[in-house]
């Protein structure tokens, strides 16, 4: 602090101005003399800051995992239906618009991976049971009829065995591949000794366990037999339960497929055929998500004020304790401003440096999830840069009625304490 005299009235009055560097090097001093009190008042800025960026981070990265999903899943299938069928034309009705080589017609077009169909048989819930015997325990289950190109459209994860191939089809083996919870429900735990099973008195072999599917979503619950052998023994599709056939496409070209599928399947009679094309982004999904994201800042926003609300207190029981203090500096002339610019400096300075290491550790934590979980870490510079200035004004904020609770006290009365 320097003094400066000036003429006032009868004899000459001391002026002190508060330097930067004087008021940097007190702010300072003022901190480092109680470094735990310092540590634990940061603390609450750094929980603040580190929430407010860490939530933001991770909301961008698991809505960019989940959003990145969705359109990768969505822009690359087609769903084909059937268009002959009519309910109306009776419960027993059958329909099969689809040619016997309508996998290899699709498998054929540009852009496709994968293409399989796919029908429930007996139109819903079929009886299947692990034994003959009068009295065994009979569970209703649903039966799809499956091509091997549709167990290699969904992308089946298989726990156990194999999933029945093109051979299998073209000779209409009675195998089957049973979804985990089918699995389960059946008391089957592996393929070991070639389990058997039946459908509506059909005996079948179960060759492979199913755990799930990436683009089939009942994988879990289903029983798939071949086609062929659907045909045979349980007839052709439903009218009210047709085939579908699932297209797995290249990135780009679905909307291609789908222009292009009718006429490759039957070109006699496309408008039996309805090819859906990928949707686009569903403005529901949007919606969610902004909610979400708001509810989130919410939640952050309220760890800064917790922040703040540690800082004011800390601040304000260091004015209490220092009151002798504030007094000795205004009696040797320093001004309320000062006292008060010096205890707004050491709360910024916590600010500031609680929110630099809350954002260090914030980012951090985003990158090892995303890292654990296999995904992109998301931090938005707009809001990860200025973090640390967010903490500074924290401590602005937090400091000033301490501040000003400071600037207050009158030099004799603190003397006197």
């Amino acid at each position: 602090m320097t003094r400066a005299w000036r003429s006032r009235g009868a004899g000459p009055v001391p002026a002190t101005r508060l330097s930067v560097r004087d008021l940097l090097s007190e702010a300072l001093a003022g901190l480092s003399q109680r470094p735990a009190r310092t540590v634990l008042t940061m603390l609450g800025t750094v929980l603040g800051v580190g929430s407010f960026v860490a939530v933001l981070g991770l909301t961008a990265t698991a809505t960019g995992q989940v959003s990145a999903t969705f359109s990768e899943q969505t822009a690359t299938q087609v769903a084909i239906d059937d268009a002959g069928g009519s309910v109306s034309a009776g419960p027993q009705a059958t329909v099969d618009s689809f040619p016997t080589d309508a996998d290899a017609r699709v498998q054929a077009l540009n852009g496709v991976l994968a293409a399989g169909l796919r029908w429930p048989v007996g139109g819903g819930g079929t009886n299947v049971t692990t034994s003959l015997r009068p009295g065994a325990a009979i569970a209703q289950l649903s039966v799809a009829a499956a091509t091997p190109g549709y167990l290699d459209t969904v992308e089946l994860d298989m726990a156990d065995g194999a999933a029945f191939t093109t051979f299998c089809d073209q000779h209409a083996m009675t195998v089957a591949v049973l979804g985990v919870a089918a699995a389960h429900q059946l008391g089957i735990t592996s393929t070991t000794g070639a389990p058997a099973i039946f459908v509506d008195g059909v005996a079948f072999t179960v060759i492979g366990i199913a755990t799930g599917s990436a683009r089939d979503p009942a994988t879990a619950t289903e029983v798939y037999i071949p086609a062929a052998t659907a045909r045979i023994y349980f007839g052709k599709p439903l009218a009210y339960a047709p085939a579908a056939m699932l297209v797995r496409t290249s990135l780009g070209a679905a909307d291609q497929v789908a222009d292009e599928a009718a006429l490759a399947l039957r070109p006699d009679a496309p408008n039996l055929i309805s090819a859906a094309h990928p949707p686009s982004a569903s403005p529901v999904r949007a919606d969610v998500l902004a909610s979400l994201n708001a509810v989130f800042v919410v939640l952050a926003a309220i760890s800064l004020v917790v922040g703040a609300v540690s800082i004011a207190n800390t601040t304000l029981v260091a004015v209490l304790e220092r009151t002798t203090e504030i007094g000795l500096r205004r009696a040797i002339g320093a001004r309320p401003r000062h006292v008060a610019a010096q205890f707004l400096t050491e709360s910024a300075a916590v600010g500031t440096l609680g929110g630099l290491i809350g954002t260090a550790v914030a980012i951090a934590t985003v990158i090892v999830v995303a890292l654990a979980r296999h995904w992109t870490a998301v931090l938005d510079p707009a809001l990860t840069l200025p973090a640390p200035l967010i903490g500074t004004l924290t401590g602005l904020l937090a400091g000033t009625y301490p501040a000003l609770r400071a600037a207050q006290v009158a030099p004799l009365d603190a003397l006197r304490r």
